[in-house]
């Protein structure tokens, strides 16, 4: 699906979304939608990601903010950007043949020349692909420690593949929330925890142990720990047991906005006497109030500096109230993190390279120092990680990334962790308005 690379209004972008459900849901192989003729010599971005859904929708328009911006300051080496998109419902299921189909049709059909990847199971898989054909592969969210030990041990085979920002490797954003757990633990006093994780790779192999290994040493008690398939739209059995075992605190880990919605909706409905914490995609969005019907009161949930409107880098305000001139709604971190890397990472490489070839923009990339949306300095690791600084996971720094927890009170979301900035915005942890152990 080709995307103009002048600017695209609200209108015109739901009716691409919605002739990309229409192809998918007929079957069709490829689909295209273009506003104008394309200029042969375009830069395409190409966007693998759930076009149709919160998430996926979010980042879709973050990238094309900075496609009009580039193009509207002159383009890169003169030539205008466009963006190429494909939806792999990576949101609402983990069909590994549709993303493949999907990212596939992207490098073969729509000639992408470069790739942004969000969120979803499929990561190896994606990042296979796209070296092979030798496309710089960007994934968004994607923590999967593999993604990057892979760069280490074949550099020539990978050397394609960066994470970029919304959230590092899966030690640093594991060990980030556990910490987040401590001032929890602290503040209510609660030690009883349980943990309820989406079923992949990822999770087995490094959020399920390091919670097992890390938790105890933070004086909590584990009483529940279960994975639940991705496929999961009912949660009652999950949530039957969880307050079973006697579980003051909830921590879920779910990447898919889609689920989200059952997820919340039955912890509200059952008022299930346990708070509920972790990164649960989705919360964090402006939107989700409203779409829950105010059930998300009192969840807590990982955020970002430029959804809460925390001016984390001279970058961070204004492209916040861009988007929101622009779309109508607040900025999400996925919407920051796409936005980032095509209109500073992606922009500054290539203009430093004097070319869009792959090998001399990959060394670019390699010696990025940049602020950005999300970001202060940001950096990437000799194996293409996010560079984690010295002040760790504690201070407010996470590769200089702001690490916020928030949490819905009334309408709005308020910082709870980091402690500074909770003091700094007179905020305070809620309770939800039911039985439980803070009665």
């Amino acid at each position: 699906m080709i995307l103009n690379p002048k600017a695209v209004t609200k209108i015109q972008a739901a009716i691409m979304l919605v002739i990309a459900i229409l192809a998918v849901g007929s079957g069709a192989v490829t689909y295209y939608f273009s506003l104008t003729p394309q200029p042969k010599d375009s830069i395409r971005i190409g966007l693998c990601a759930d076009l149709d859904a919160t998430g996926g929708s979010r980042i879709f328009e973050g990238a094309t903010l900075a496609v009009e911006q580039i193009n509207a300051a002159g383009g890169l080496l003169g030539r205008n950007l466009i963006i190429v998109a494909e939806d792999d419902d990576s949101e609402t299921t983990s069909d590994l043949a549709i993303g493949t189909n999907a990212l596939n049709r992207l490098i073969s059909i729509d000639k992408a020349d470069y790739v942004l990847s969000a969120p979803n199971t499929n990561g190896l898989v994606y990042q296979d692909i796209c070296c092979t054909q030798k496309k710089i592969l960007f994934t968004l969210g994607v923590t999967l420690e593999n993604l990057t030990q892979r760069v280490a041990d074949n550099y020539d085979q990978y050397k394609y593949y960066f994470r970029a920002e919304w959230n590092p490797n899966s030690t640093a954003i594991n060990m980030a929330h556990i910490q987040s757990l401590a001032v929890l633990k602290n503040s209510t006093g609660f030690t009883k925890i349980g943990y309820l994780l989406i079923d992949s790779t990822q999770t087995r192999m490094a959020a399920g142990p390091m919670l097992d290994s890390e938790l105890p040493k933070f004086g909590f008690q584990i009483v529940y720990h279960t994975f639940f398939s991705p496929s999961t739209i009912d949660f009652t059995s999950y949530f039957a047991q969880a307050e079973a075992s006697g579980a003051q605190i909830l921590f879920v880990l779910l990447p898919s906005v889609p689920k989200s919605f059952p997820l919340i909706n039955e912890w509200y409905d059952r008022q299930s006497p346990m708070l509920i914490c972790g990164s649960i995609y989705g919360v964090p969005d402006p939107t989700f109030w409203n779409t829950t019907s105010a059930k998300t009161n009192c969840v807590l949930s990982l955020s970002s500096a430029v959804v809460l409107g925390y001016p984390l880098t001279d970058k961070t305000i204004p492209v916040r109230e861009a988007y929101q001139t622009r779309w109508g709604v607040t900025m999400t971190a996925g919407a920051a993190a796409a936005y980032d890397t095509v209109k500073y990472l992606l922009t500054d490489a290539i203009n430093r390279a004097g070319t869009t070839e792959s090998n001399a923009v990959i060394k670019t990339l390699e010696t990025a120092n940049i602020d950005t949306v999300l970001a202060k300095g940001f950096q990437f690791t000799s194996n293409h990680d996010i560079l984690i600084d010295a002040l760790g996971m504690t201070s407010l720094s996470q590769s200089n990334l702001l690490f916020i927890v928030a949490q819905w009170q009334n309408g709005v979301l308020v910082p709870i962790f980091p402690e500074s900035l909770r003091i700094a915005a007179g905020a305070n942890l809620k309770y939800p308005p039911w039985n439980g152990p803070w009665s």
